[in-house]
């Protein structure tokens, strides 16, 4: 069985982590979808890690690196948006490992009462994911987003810890 590990981002992930999120597949579905330098990239990691509101959290299976996500608590101090991406060439079903991991982390560690999420209105993948986790639709901000051509709807989710869905996953975590 593949030994799966959530760990906190160092300066050592830097590269690894700019090279997935400058990914085609990945980059298409960023609210930032432009290529990002690494003096840009850098900025943001010295930006965020003295932020205590912000967590920048490292997924790994058998001790490689395969995916990032981050929690960024910024309407109340038990209420966190989440982002999240996998290494492009990731296996199948390390996704839901890794949404599992970060919630679970986020209700529990940090003793969150809802974790929030947004998904471009094209990114159908990434709305049946938070579906699938439990998470419900609490909204559709039109034309939220622009990406330099054209306007985009954003769905808004959320997952309470109170939810029956998490209670299941937290019992078999």
């Amino acid at each position: 069985m593949a030994e799966a590990l959530l760990r906190t981002m160092t300066e050592s992930d830097l590269d690894l982590v700019w090279q997935w999120r400058n990914h085609p597949d990945v980059r298409r579905f960023m609210f930032t979808s432009h290529e990002i330098q690494w003096e840009e990239h850098l900025s943001w990691f010295q930006r965020v890690q003295s932020n205590n509101d912000v967590r920048l959290l490292i997924y790994e299976i058998n001790n490689a690196p395969v995916g990032f996500a981050s929690l960024t608590k910024n309407r109340h101090e038990t209420v966190a948006d989440w982002g999240f991406y996998l290494a492009p060439e990731t296996p199948r079903g390390s996704g839901r490992k890794l949404g599992e991991s970060v919630i679970r982390y986020g209700f529990r560690a940090l003793c969150l009462h809802k974790l929030c999420g947004q998904a471009l209105a094209f990114n159908e993948r990434s709305i049946a994911f938070h579906r699938a986790l439990g998470f419900k639709e609490e909204g559709r901000l039109r034309d939220q987003h622009f990406d330099g051509r054209r306007y985009h709807d954003v769905l808004c989710f959320g997952l309470l810890e109170t939810d029956p869905s998490f209670q299941k996953m937290d019992e078999r975590l």
